[in-house]
């Protein structure tokens, strides 16, 4: 076989020039710019061309630039290489990505676009993603009934604005790229947790008011109202006691690992203890029924006091059914058996007022 016929690989064999392979990335000198392609010296291994489609956005070029390159093909039929700038980018990008992640280094970025699940984010020519879950308390889309318009309203708002994130997860064989803006921000919410005892009063801006309680910002470290700890009085929905983007005050009554856990109704005195002080064992009361259950109803004596009257206080007859002596919102006299202040629970007689 004459040299004239051997194939660039059989020529770089015997040399001591590193052979271009597949996947490999290297330098090149651009040596043509055309309409539809770009030709690159390769040095030692000859010649390469880019076709405009694996150039990239935004690409400059010109004859005499120095580009990095990936070999998509280290030789074809016609004795060139088939190359593209664009898969070199992408391959520097995850290198780039992949220190970025070993470090924990925390970086900002800017998402292009949203849906319901959360941000997506273009980061050194390569798209990822950020979950709604990872976002942090400024920016999570606490909506009522997980309204999926609202939640999406929210999310669309942070399109173009800069997060400050870490990379959560990267996978280059999976081309999994996930962020997170908790995970920048956590050790900056340790010490601020730390900073905070059970018993310290807040004070927040209402993030979300839901079914089960209220959402509170508290300096960037997120709060929950539960229901229960709204006010002293039966609370049956959280939105008539307290609005969206209202400042308020309150106790911490537990610290989770990422939450708060506050409280209104111990800002203030509890009214029950005060009420209660009307009413006497064995006394004679009127009370309003509020709620029927199996094993007794409730009855309303004051704004704050609630009492129970057991199914067995209701009737001497055996298997005495509830719904069938009492209405809710009906009027009735009961006879006072006993008041347990320390577990705050009163209990009534309706037999015993007869």
């Amino acid at each position: 076989m004459s040299k004239s016929t051997l194939t660039m690989d059989e020529l770089l064999a015997g040399s001591e020039v590193e052979q271009i392979r597949a996947g490999s990335v290297v330098e090149a000198t651009v040596i043509s710019v055309k309409k539809h392609e770009v030709w690159v010296d390769l040095g030692p291994n000859g010649v390469g061309v880019v076709m405009r489609r694996e150039i990239g956005p935004n690409q400059e070029l010109e004859v005499d630039k120095q580009v990095t390159v990936s070999v998509v093909d280290p030789e074809l039929d016609e004795g060139y290489a088939l190359l593209s700038m664009r898969r070199a980018a992408k391959d520097k990008g995850w290198d780039e990505l992949q220190r970025v992640f070993e470090d924990k280094e925390t970086i900002e970025v800017f998402a292009y676009d949203a849906n319901r699940g959360g941000l997506l984010i273009e980061l050194e020519g390569i798209r990822g993603f950020m979950p709604v879950s990872q976002l942090s308390a400024d920016h999570y889309p606490r909506v009522s009934g997980a309204d999926k318009d609202e939640i999406m309203q929210k999310l669309s708002a942070l399109v173009k604005k800069p997060l400050s994130v870490r990379i959560l997860d990267i996978n280059k064989k999976d081309n999994k790229l996930i962020f997170s803006e908790k995970e920048a921000i956590r050790d900056d919410m340790a010490e601020r947790f730390a900073k905070l005892s059970v018993g310290d009063v807040v004070e927040g801006v209402v993030t979300g008011v839901i079914d089960f309680g209220a959402f509170v910002n508290v300096n960037g470290i997120e709060g929950l109202i539960h229901i229960s700890e709204i006010s002293w009085e039966r609370v049956e929905d959280p939105k008539k006691y307290v609005k969206n983007g209202e400042t308020v005050k309150a106790k911490i009554i537990a610290i989770d690992k990422d939450r708060l856990s506050l409280s209104l109704k111990q800002m203030l005195e509890d009214p029950w203890l005060e009420e209660v002080k009307e009413f006497k064992k064995d006394s004679m009361v009127e009370g309003r029924v509020t709620r029927i259950t199996p094993f007794g109803a409730f009855v309303q004596l004051s704004p704050s006091v609630e009492a129970l009257v057991h199914v067995s206080e209701m009737s001497d007859d055996e298997g005495t059914d509830p719904e069938k002596v009492f209405k809710v919102n009906e009027t009735k006299q009961f006879k006072v058996l006993d008041i347990d202040t320390e577990s705050r629970k009163i209990a009534l007689s309706l037999k015993g007022a007869k």
